[in-house]
């Protein structure tokens, strides 16, 4: 059987929270770095749906949208909770997760110089939704993992780069951070080459 084909940038961007979910669930996965440049505008764009990427190719299934592939490599791997109300609220923590990733990407290739500042000051409001909706458990949905965890974990270890202290004060979240950066898959894929020589945005601010 084919392994499970990754398309993306040299970058963890969109991709890490795919990557590190495919490493801690132990699939076999290749990577294809879209770049140089041309290789991209003239090969890979054009064969996207909506000509962008992150992209997955599983065996006749071609899927781009970084959520898309998160829920489909979830519904594959049992990662999408016990039943229709877990998986419901994994949606919900997953889109939440997004609407900050927005806020943020915007800021660091729109607004970076100026819009730092603000975003960090406005971010405590943000991570409260979060700490309130974290329960007893190790994870989103309690005891096991699903795919909204590898999402909003990356997020979080985006946040903690750009402002170190910004989960002190949400001990709930910084728990949960701690327990996710500790799963050996997860310190498996941060343990690579690969990891260490990507930057987290392909602008390099982070």
């Amino acid at each position: 059987m084919a392994k499970i084909q990754l398309v993306y940038f040299p970058v963890r961007g969109r991709g890490e929270s795919i990557r590190t979910l495919l490493v801690d669930n132990n699939v076999d996965y290749e990577e294809v770095d879209v770049l140089p440049r041309e290789n991209w505008v003239n090969n890979w764009k054009p064969k996207m749906a909506f000509g962008q990427c992150p992209f997955l190719k599983d065996g006749d299934v071609e899927l781009v949208q970084s959520n898309t592939i998160l829920r489909y490599l979830a519904r594959k791997l049992d990662l999408y909770g016990a039943d229709n109300k877990e998986a419901s609220r994994a949606d919900m923590i997953n889109d939440g997760t997004e609407d900050l990733r927005v806020a943020y990407t915007k800021m660091i290739y729109q607004n970076y110089e100026e819009g730092k500042g603000p975003f960090i000051e406005e971010l405590p409001g943000k991570l409260t939704y979060f700490e309130n909706l974290m329960q007893n458990g190790d994870y989103i949905l309690g005891s096991k993992i699903c795919f909204a965890d590898y999402n909003l974990f990356d997020l979080l270890d985006c946040l903690v780069t750009l402002s170190p202290p910004c989960l002190d004060n949400f001990p709930k979240l910084k728990a949960y951070y701690g327990r996710m950066m500790n799963r050996p898959g997860v310190q498996k894929r941060r343990s690579t080459e690969h990891f260490k020589g990507m930057k987290i945005n392909g602008n390099g601010k982070q």
